[in-house]
């Protein structure tokens, strides 16, 4: 990556935030066009900045996947037509978020995995990520999400938007990874929810990981935990990286959190 590598930023519209995600194949409308509005006058009055912007299938991708296990690999005729199932709702909950951009006058182009890639036991193996940079440099957004991929070991499988920033940053190197939801941030006191964790590091994350509560709607790339730990993974590797969890129903929290103020939960690798 070139020298404005250290103004990239990863932010990721949770698949809670822009569905209702009890409700199987309902977008936000609503949310997804505020959060639209926020970042596109970032982008407006931030020369220099870089996005690469990712969403979750929420109640378009999750439901369908769990029906099948597809997420647990693909083997049989019943299972690819579930695979294909997963692969047609993502989709569609994409290309409302693309037209919401574009509607917006935000430049999105997206990079569905689904189309480029290929996996080995769940992890992105061979995905040529050249276009994305050339994206960049010409001052697009790329745009990513979870989507389903042709896995060497399992048939098919479903790689979430946190594994797919996890394979980019090797390639992008961001300053920072974003994480919008519908939660303030991570509790300290679940299910009481009445006390926020500000910051986490490696070092305190094994006192605090059984306070995170599993996801209440059906999510097949893990809840809470799973996306904390990731997370841990992150900064374990890329030292200096931050990552920040909040809620993206806040007016004003998803472009606050894109100029550097803290919003909801920090995870860092210092103490």
């Amino acid at each position: 990556m070139d020298e404005t590598s250290n103004s990239l930023v990863f932010l990721k519209l949770g698949g809670s935030l822009i569905t209702e995600k009890d409700k199987p194949n309902t977008p936000r409308l609503d949310v997804i066009r505020q959060a639209v509005r926020e970042i596109k006058s970032v982008v407006i009055n931030s020369p220099g900045l870089q996005l690469v912007i990712g969403h979750g299938s929420g109640s378009y991708g999750h439901s369908v996947a769990h029906q099948f296990g597809t997420r647990e690999g693909v083997h049989t005729q019943e299972g690819w037509q579930g695979f294909f199932r997963v692969w047609q709702a993502a989709r569609e909950l994409n290309l409302i978020v693309v037209e919401e951009c574009h509607k917006a006058g935000l430049p999105v182009i997206p990079f569905p995995l689904s189309s480029g890639a290929l996996s080995s036991g769940k992890k992105v193996t061979n995905w040529e990520t050249g276009p994305i940079l050339d994206a960049l440099k010409q001052s697009f957004v790329p745009l990513v999400y979870g989507d389903v991929i042709f896995d060497e070991i399992l048939g098919g499988t479903i790689i979430s938007t946190e594994e797919i920033f996890f394979h980019l940053l090797h390639i992008l190197q961001p300053c920072k990874i974003l994480l919008a939801g519908i939660e303030p941030g991570i509790w300290q006191d679940f299910p009481a929810q009445e006390r926020i964790i500000h910051k986490i590091t490696p070092q305190t994350f094994p006192a605090i990981a059984k306070h995170l509560g599993a996801a209440l709607a059906t999510d097949v790339t893990g809840g809470m935990l799973s996306k904390v730990e990731t997370m841990i993974s992150v900064v374990n590797r890329f030292p200096g990286i931050e990552i920040q969890i909040f809620s993206g129903l806040v007016a004003g929290n998803i472009s606050k959190a894109i100029l550097g103020q803290a919003v909801g939960t920090t995870i860092t690798e210092g103490n």
